[in-house]
């Protein structure tokens, strides 16, 4: 994939903890508009490296590449105003804060450009402007979610990061949250990545997908050409 086409460049990313190496050598070219999965086991090494993208963790060696510039080092709130939004596992919420104020945390535009915005989630998740004034500690886990991708969305990022989206929610409710991402890559023409334990529903979502498994990124390819037998292999490391 050639450097104009590509919003994200992770090179060579090396991550250790102690001796522990929790990411190794893992490369990976994430195109602008586009919609991709990251998958593996537990302690596969996809969650910290997002961190490293997010700028929550500093790799040891290698670089990330964003829109050009090497952010590897960058601090992690200057991330956000460039344009990357990290949605972290268990949709973070602030308990005793209403949802609107929840959202508006996550903006840091002038009132006009953050009703605008707030209009643009509303838009995308109607639940949530019903439930406006309530508390987010009343929320349903679902709704919780819906909350933290609103508030990332109010940063105008361009590129979205979400880590173990299904996890802990109903396969209904991950159904609707999914087709709803759906909507904002297509229409809007978000990037996308998701990091997933759920191989199946990850990839019928994504357009290109990369298997991750000690550490080490072990199959990549578009999601639609990947055969069951490759993916379980890789993902078990068989």
């Amino acid at each position: 994939m050639s450097e104009d086409t590509s919003i994200l460049k992770i090179e060579n990313i090396k991550i250790n903890y102690g001796d522990f190496p929790a990411v190794d050598d893992v490369s990976m070219d994430i195109p602008e508009g586009g919609f991709v999965s990251v998958i593996g086991t537990n302690g596969s090494g996809k969650t910290t490296l997002m961190n490293a993208v997010a700028g929550l963790v500093i790799p040891s060696s290698g670089r990330i590449v964003f829109r050009g510039e090497d952010i590897t080092k960058k601090a992690p709130e200057l991330r956000v105003s460039s344009g990357l939004s990290l949605v972290p596992q268990g949709g973070r919420c602030f308990a005793r804060m209403s949802v609107e104020d929840n959202l508006l945390t996550g903006s840091h535009a002038n009132r006009s450009e953050s009703r605008q915005m707030l209009s643009k989630v509303y838009e995308l998740f109607p639940a949530l402007f019903d439930k406006r004034k309530q508390t987010a500690g009343t929320l349903s886990g679902g709704e919780r979610q819906m909350t933290a991708i609103g508030r990332a969305m109010m940063s105008k990022p361009s590129l979205m990061l979400f880590d173990e989206l299904s996890m802990g929610l109903a396969p209904v409710v991950v159904k609707d949250i999914y087709a709803r991402l759906k909507r904002l890559n297509s229409e809007d023409k978000m990037t996308i990545v998701l990091i997933e334990q759920d191989t199946r529903r990850a990839m019928r979502q994504t357009e290109y997908t990369y298997i991750m498994l000690r550490g080490r990124t072990v199959l990549e390819g578009r999601s639609s050409d990947l055969s069951d037998e490759e993916v379980r292999k890789a993902y078990f490391g068989i």
